[in-house]
């Protein structure tokens, strides 16, 4: 059972792990207040059938009103985060639960009497801690002025009642005192834990539009070039071709002419979308590495570029590790949600005369033990097919501790190697 737990607790992401850890500390806040607060009026009757039957209902219905706060607390924290509805029916039962043990506190106190300050710190405990769960969930539901609006309206009822039926102002006065601070207290402890978890989960929704976006601006541009170079040509061409028409119709021999200009440009025209294509497709690595820096610290991740990124290298070499780098932050970005270090190495063997690129990232979810690794996806046997012609070869797998490496190594040619008074990672060779 333990190691279920752990396994599942490890295939989390970071943000999912928060979320458990914010809603587990509020569901377990009742129960504290439960320990501390009814076992010290249990523990101060001394004697004597009702009192102990009065204890043990407090008690008893305060246990109930926990095990019942965590599922009242998880729908309470979903229609805080707007991803549920408002829980009436449950707090409902909850706040009949409230009131039930409240008034067996009361009738403990009419029975036992105040005859001790230790009896005064045990009813006020025991007050405060059955008011607390319902407080925690009501501030989870309604707004901030609502919420105090009604602590406010609760205690002068409260004062205004126990005035009238007891007489006793100085009583209401004090109830009206436990139910604002109870008020109080339950509001600063689980109003800011929903305000982060929505942070939280608001940050990790502007990461994923981010890297969206990062996409369609990509596409944008393509789009836009594209433009640029066919815009102007087709509306030459359907000028001309109309021209051709009417000349043709009129028998006109200049209709020859136009249409071996519209040959013409549509001829250029295809050279020039082959251009746009041909340079969309080729990446050159510096402006890769770039673009990865800006990329991935843009969406939260430390991004580091360590090496020869000043060696001189062949155009195909070049453009080859810019795909590797491209969709090696492609898949930083969609498959490690978790991700906050990026590292980059370049370096080159001169025993082997290869150079040798390594993209190493964390916050990769570990697999759950006995379950097979993934298959490579489309990107990576793309880049296997790009590097093949090369005599380039790529290797990727998990590491440890969460950790993903992709690994290429090119053999480099004599003139693409840097020469001994070039810069090699960070020192002369």
């Amino acid at each position: 059972m333990i190691e279920r737990v752990q396994a599942k607790w490890r295939r989390q992401n970071t943000l999912s792990k928060v979320d458990t850890y914010f809603r587990w500390t509020l569901y377990l806040i009742p129960w504290f207040a439960v320990t501390v607060g009814v076992t010290p009026v249990a523990r101060a009757t001394t004697g004597g059938t009702l009192p102990v039957t009065l204890a043990g209902t407090a008690l008893g219905l305060n246990i109930v009103q926990s095990v019942l706060t965590i599922s009242l607390l998880n729908r309470a924290l979903q229609r805080y985060l707007d991803r549920g509805p408002t829980p009436h029916r449950l707090m409902a039962v909850s706040g009949v639960l409230t009131l039930a043990a409240e008034a067996a506190l009361f009738k403990l106190v009419i029975v036992e009497g105040i005859r001790s300050p230790d009896s005064i710190g045990s009813v006020t405990l025991a007050v405060l801690a059955t008011l607390t769960p319902f407080f925690m969930v009501y501030s989870l539901v309604v707004s901030k002025r609502r919420y105090m609006a009604s602590l406010g309206a609760g205690a002068v009822v409260l004062v205004l009642l126990t005035g009238l039926v007891t007489d006793v102002w100085e009583l209401g006065l004090y109830l009206a005192i436990l139910l604002i601070v109870a008020g109080l207290w339950s509001f600063v402890i689980a109003r800011p834990s929903g305000w982060l978890l929505a942070v939280f989960w608001e940050l990790d929704a502007a990461r994923k539009n981010q890297a969206r976006l990062a996409v369609a601006e990509e596409r944008l541009r393509f789009g836009r070039d594209l433009h640029d170079v066919m815009g102007r040509n087709l509306a030459v061409i359907a000028l001309k071709s109309e021209l051709a028409v009417q000349l043709a119709r009129r028998e006109r021999p200049e209709a020859v002419e136009q249409m071996v200009e519209v040959q013409r440009i549509a001829q250029e025209s295809q050279r020039e979308v082959r251009e746009v294509v041909r340079g969309y497709r080729k990446a050159d690595f510096q402006a890769e590495l770039a673009g990865a820096r800006s990329i991935l610290r843009a969406a939260g991740v430390d991004c580091r570029v360590e090496g020869e990124e000043d060696a001189r290298l062949p155009s195909e070499v070049q453009s080859a590790l810019g795909w590797v780098v491209r969709e090696g932050t492609t898949n930083v970005l969609r498959h490690a949600a978790d991700a906050r270090r990026c590292v980059l190495r370049t370096r080159i063997d001169p025993e082997r005369a290869v150079l040798v690129l390594t993209m190493e990232n964390d916050g990769v979810a570990t697999l759950p033990e006995g379950q097979p690794a993934p298959l490579s996806g489309s990107g990576l046997r793309g880049l296997r097919e790009r590097l093949h012609p090369l005599g380039g070869t790529l290797e990727s797998g998990p590491g440890a501790d969460g950790s993903y490496r992709l690994t290429v190594e090119l053999p480099m040619p004599a003139d693409g190697r840097p020469s001994a008074g070039e810069v090699v990672n960070g020192a002369r060779r």
